[in-house]
């Protein structure tokens, strides 16, 4: 299901032509970035054939040359700041990832898989192992402030909580991989049932930030050389180089080279 035809540099418009627009459905982006939230959504959409609209996001700061909050206007249409945001037709901006997933569950495209399991039981399931991906205290946070940065305090860096991430990301990683040993055990190679739902491309996505991912799925850009190299030295961290099996790496290739866009399009400045 790969998107052979996507282009290599895809336009984008501005934030405020994203919140002036009444159709389409328009996702914020930093170009040659893959920041997680917002290729993870990529891929939602891309799995529920839903064209997105790529729209500047701003970055954290003060502009140099006004002296104004790079990021004001951006928490006036949306009282938030986090990457990404979402609008679709004349409805209010989703910024929580569990909100854009029913908005992207509701105007899929058709005959595009549901992502969100009818069964309430495997909804349970898929939802608390999204939780423990993307909520707080999770992979991804944890992940966040592995090192001190501006990113990192606003998720609430400290020596000790630092310290603490390794092993509450090798816990994580622990988990999708018993999940996915029982699952295959059952003969299927998806996170929750028969199929695939949100939890697949969800981790399979996030997972990047633990992994050495080749260009194939991810390009190098001038803007992601850095995050791509922290994201690789995340993966030979003792806790975490321990328990990242083979059977993490062949789900992660499964999902995004069937269900994702491939090689990732991020725009930006290619190497």
């Amino acid at each position: 299901m790969n998107n052979e035809n996507t282009s290599d540099s895809p336009h984008f418009i501005s934030l405020n032509e994203a919140a002036e627009m009444t159709k389409g459905t328009r996702i914020t982006f930093i170009p040659g970035v893959q920041a997680l939230y917002a290729e993870a959504l990529k891929n939602i959409c891309f799995a529920k054939s839903i064209p997105v609209i790529r729209a500047l996001h701003p970055v954290m700061g003060i502009d140099k040359d006004t002296g104004e909050d790079r990021q004001a206007r951006l928490y006036e249409l949306t009282s938030q700041t986090g990457l990404p945001t979402m609008f679709h037709d004349e409805e209010r901006p989703r910024n929580v990832w569990t909100e854009q997933l029913a908005l992207a569950e509701r105007i899929g495209g058709s005959g595009s898989p549901p992502l969100i399991p009818a069964s309430f039981e495997q909804r349970v399931e898929m939802f608390g192992l999204c939780a423990v991906v993307l909520g707080e205290d999770g992979l991804v946070w944890n992940m966040r402030i592995l090192n001190d940065g501006p990113l990192s305090r606003k998720y609430g860096f400290s020596d000790d909580a630092s310290a603490a991430a390794p092993a509450k990301i090798a816990e994580v990683i622990t988990l999708i991989d018993t999940c996915l040993q029982r699952q295959a055990e059952q003969g299927s190679p998806y996170l929750v049932g028969d199929a695939l739902t949100a939890a697949d491309i969800y981790w399979a996505t996030m997972s990047m930030c633990v992994t050495a991912t080749p260009p194939e799925i991810m390009p190098v850009t001038q803007q992601n050389k850095g995050m791509l190299k922290f994201f690789a030295a995340n993966s030979q961290l003792p806790m975490i180089a321990n328990v990242l099996s083979k059977r993490i790496e062949d789900h992660q290739r499964y999902i995004l080279t069937t269900y994702c866009e491939t090689p990732a399009v991020l725009g930006g400045d290619p190497l």
